[in-house]
């Protein structure tokens, strides 16, 4: 096994970085200092140059090549915000850039990543495939690989999150941050178990792409058969050897989220905290909302990139609302008479609900003689608005059968 990183090697990597990345706001989270009862902070890595941490990493392994393996080029792999990271620190540091990407990357990161100078080329359904197609790359064209997370100048460079946060938050108790592969949650850990042994790191995944749980269980990196998550910045089949040596030792717990505890954290950070973040930078928060794992405040959730596309974000939102029970959609069954549709639209608009739909069908066979279905889509104020909008309709008479909440 390769050496571990040290905290020399991530202060080192922050000299490097002087006058190339942003320190990152540390915003405190009222609402999610209520729901835990202790001062929660966001620390905002979507609000670093390419739109994550990504380029900490990038620009401290390509800064450390040597001339000549710099005029050979660099190659990477990744779904977008290591693609961003590698263009804009190649684009800095005078060499060229070429990136495989899995063939459904995100348009927007595609494009921000050719608009840093990159050529992409798109290989495969997933990053561990287009890595396979980069590694390939790097031994015909002795192009130098720059992996997304698997080497001790990445990790160091994403160390210097940490040093960051202690920094900005002295009483810092606990860092949770959303996993992929391993590289960022390394380099946090390394900082703030050198300098404060007591903190608490906290890693989190997508429960249908966590490949660290059965990793750690085993002691040893195991691949997923298939993975699947709207939050494709974490989407790893498999952890690195050398980030798995760090989690290992280093990482307190690591714990999953649904697609759902997803999505209420996007919309929580997007309507509270006038955050745009993608779904990957809000995996810790995900966490915290979930009460997955207890923690010691004060607590930093690292928000690891903000580059979403604007169509998955529509997605998201629906889906959160949906989540959070502020959507809601049913049927109604009632006569088939004048008056009785405009009925059932006065008891809604009595319970205060908006109605986003409409659907009025009499030719369902399972209807009878002189009945009509009414299926509504209903905007609510929760979970409580909803079964008290239900529950008024059933206690006036009406047959209400609930579709789904999405």
């Amino acid at each position: 096994m390769s050496e571990l990183v040290g905290l020399a090697d991530v202060r080192g990597a922050r000299e490097l970085l002087v006058g190339v990345t942003r320190t990152t706001p540390l915003e405190p989270s009222r609402p999610l200092t209520a729901s835990l009862g202790g001062p929660v902070w966001l620390k905002c890595e979507n609000m670093q140059r390419a739109g994550s941490y990504k380029v900490r990493g990038a620009y401290v392994r390509i800064a450390r090549l040597s001339d000549d393996e710099r005029r050979r080029g660099v190659v990477a792999a990744s779904a977008g915000n290591h693609a961003q990271g590698v263009a804009l620190a190649a684009a800095l540091l005078g060499t060229a850039a070429t990136v495989f990407m899995p063939v459904g990357a995100p348009l927007p990161k595609v494009a921000a990543t050719k608009g840093y100078g990159a050529t992409v080329e798109f290989f495969g359904a997933s990053v561990d495939e287009a890595l396979v197609a980069a590694r390939e790359f790097a031994e015909r064209t002795g192009a130098v690989l720059i992996h997304p997370f698997d080497h001790q100048d990445v990790i160091a460079g994403q160390g210097t999150v940490a040093l960051e946060i202690l920094e900005q938050l002295p009483e810092v108790r606990t860092i949770i941050t959303g996993v992929g592969g391993g590289g960022l949650i390394s380099g946090i850990a390394v900082a703030a178990k050198a300098l404060r042994p007591e903190i608490r790191i906290v890693g989190v995944q997508a429960e249908d792409a966590a490949a660290y749980p059965p990793s750690l269980a085993a002691g040893e990196p195991i691949a997923l058969a298939r993975f699947s998550t709207i939050a494709d910045g974490i989407a790893v089949g498999c952890p690195g050897e050398i980030t798995f040596a760090h989690v290992n030792k280093l990482v307190d717990e690591m714990v999953t989220v649904s697609e759902e505890d997803i999505s209420r954290a996007l919309l929580m950070l997007l309507e509270r905290g006038k955050q745009v973040v993608e779904p990957a930078g809000a995996a810790g928060v995900a966490a915290l909302l979930a009460g997955t794992v207890p923690v010691d405040t004060p607590v930093v959730a690292v928000l690891s990139g903000g580059n979403i596309d604007p169509l998955l974000m529509l997605r998201v939102i629906e889906h959160g609302l949906a989540a959070a029970g502020r959507y809601l959609r049913f049927t109604v069954r009632c006569g088939d008479q004048p008056g009785e549709l405009a009925s059932v639209l006065r008891q809604i608009a009595e319970h205060r609900a908006n109605v986003v739909d409409v659907e009025h069908q009499r030719r369902n066979p399972r209807l009878r003689l002189g009945e009509v279905e009414v299926a509504l889509s209903v905007e609510t104020r929760g979970a409580e608005h909803s079964d008290a909008l239900i529950g008024g309709l059933r206690a006036t008479g009406y047959q209400v059968v609930l579709a789904e909440r999405y």
